[in-house]
């Protein structure tokens, strides 16, 4: 039968004689030639301290020297811009051959991964342009860019900045920049195809929103009553919502960051999930450079990782801004749990250095009270006021997990604001946001789901603003929410003109 000639197969396509029924069978007789297929080689050089080595392998020039059963299809090269300009790498590239193909994927690799995300922002737009302003694109910043040539096949996407096209005559060798789904295929015909390569079209967006049952009458109708809604906003705090989701990114809501910007120079981080600088990518495009400059502390409110997954990242995107602006370097205010440190040890010791960009300040010494707070610390809180012009910064506890925290901001100039990271309700929150002009609260759960709320010490909508209420805010916020809720959680008989949902990308001043 089939199971006992398996063995037997397995046996000769390895190459090994077998003995079957008294005959010994060899390989050649029974297997066609071998075919060891193309040749595609994946590179990640991650500095220009390698590249000798790699100009140098063995194994790299073996697949340099022209034979035919060596002739490599494709090169992948992760490598940044500063390796791609060195002229010992570019020699090393052309000695591959013109038959090579050399796909390149790093900083400039600038594509649109999650259409999705565009398409709600395009349709809410719609709605309301100022709250919900279009995603840019963004395009990493190099001192020098190297000179890229692109495919002659190569089509470029509305949305996406490309190097221009005069600066393909000094390039070395052909290379493809990585899209987002684009395919090379090695067999039977080697080829790249992008009918997968993801597009945004914004006016498909538009048209799909426009061709909805009572569209267009019920956005005229949002227009008028807020056009009869007194237009005294400041400009300032504005508040840009990053992330909204919780636990996982997803796709049109990343997980917990918060944007304060308190003035047109300075700008505070309510947690800093991951992709948290990629949302802020995409939120300003080539101004966050600038953002990341104005930054000026990022507050954590607790150690699970969606929280905070994202800081070393911004920290890093953050120096480079500086050098990239020729702006001189100043450490960022890290207001967290104590415990966040023996992750950035850690990372400080073995990855890159990182611990030179933080000034640290503890939350637990921010809470109203303490006496225990270090002279290095306070003199780092004094520092943090003054550079927002702040009256008051303050910190509490909350019933998540250990060490999970909650803060409040006030300004000078008398605005207040509060955020919870992640708590069931909590009276320390109330007690320290009394009379807060927005209190941005954690919503995981929808109503009828306080068992589960209680098991994972999350709160529900109706418990979130029945928390505001309570300090007399005078608008909530809501966000974090469960990522089963495909856009928006389900509304209860508590929600009023005092309570919005967060989005991701969303923008309101006071």
């Amino acid at each position: 039968g089939t199971p006992a000639i398996l063995p037997i197969i397995t046996a000769l396509k390895n190459g090994e004689s077998v003995t079957f029924e008294g005959k010994e069978l060899f390989p050649e007789e029974l297997c066609t030639p071998t075919d060891p297929g193309p040749v595609f080689l994946v590179l990640e050089c991650p500095h220009e301290g390698f590249v000798d080595a790699v100009c140098q392998n063995e194994t790299f020039q073996r697949y340099q020297e022209g034979a035919a059963e060596h002739q490599v299809a494709l090169v992948i090269h992760m490598t940044p811009e500063a390796v791609l300009r060195d002229s010992r790498y570019q020699q090393w590239m052309e000695r591959f051959g013109p038959g090579t193909q050399h796909l390149v994927l790093n900083e400039n690799s600038s594509a649109v991964h999650n259409p999705r995300s565009y398409k709600i922002q395009t349709q809410l737009n719609l709605i309301h342009p100022e709250i919900f302003p279009l995603l840019t694109t963004y395009q990493s910043k190099v001192m020098h860019p190297l000179p890229l040539c692109l495919l002659p096949s190569a089509r470029a996407v509305s949305h996406v900045s490309l190097l221009p096209q005069e600066a393909e005559a000094a390039c070395p060798v052909p290379i493809v920049r990585g899209e987002c789904l684009l395919k090379y295929h090695l067999r039977p015909q080697q080829e790249w195809q992008r009918d997968a390569v993801t597009v945004c079209d914004p006016d498909e967006f538009v048209s799909e929103a426009l061709d909805l049952p009572d569209f267009q009458t019920r956005v005229k109708e949002c227009k008028e009553s807020l056009s009869a809604v007194p237009g005294n906003v400041s400009a300032y705090p504005e508040i840009v919502f990053l992330g909204t989701g919780s636990a996982i990114p997803m796709k049109i809501r990343n997980v917990s960051s918060t944007l304060v910007n308190t003035s047109a120079t300075r700008s505070l981080l309510l947690d800093c999930g991951e992709g948290t600088f990629g949302q802020l990518c995409r939120h300003y495009g080539e101004q966050v450079d600038r953002v990341l400059c104005n930054l000026v502390a990022v507050f954590v409110s607790h150690m699970h990782t969606d929280h905070h997954s994202g800081l070393v990242n911004i920290l890093m995107e953050r120096r480079r801004a500086f050098a990239a602006l020729g702006q001189a370097f100043s450490p960022l205010f890290l207001v967290a749990p104590e415990q966040i440190m023996p992750w950035l040890h850690e990372y400080h010791n073995h990855c890159e250095e990182i611990l030179g960009d933080i000034q640290m300040i503890p939350s637990q010494s921010l809470v109203k009270g303490c006496e225990n707070i270090r002279p290095k610390a306070k003199e780092f809180v004094s520092s943090l006021l003054e550079s927002y012009d702040l009256a008051e910064f303050q910190t509490c506890e909350v019933q998540h997990c250990k060490n999970a925290f909650a803060c409040s901001v006030v300004h000078k100039s008398g605005w207040k604001v509060v955020y919870s990271g992640d708590t069931m309700p909590c009276m320390a929150l109330v007690q320290m946001g009394k009379n807060a002009n927005l209190l941005i609260h954690e919503a995981t759960l929808e109503d009828g789901m306080e068992k589960e709320a209680i098991e994972k010490t999350h709160s529900t909508t109706s418990q979130a603003i029945q928390t505001g209420m309570k300090m007399n805010a005078e608008f909530i916020m809501l966000n974090h929410f469960s990522q089963r809720y495909a856009k928006i959680p389900l509304f209860s008989e508590d929600f009023s003109e005092r309570v919005g949902i967060a989005f991701d990308h969303m923008r309101v001043s006071l």
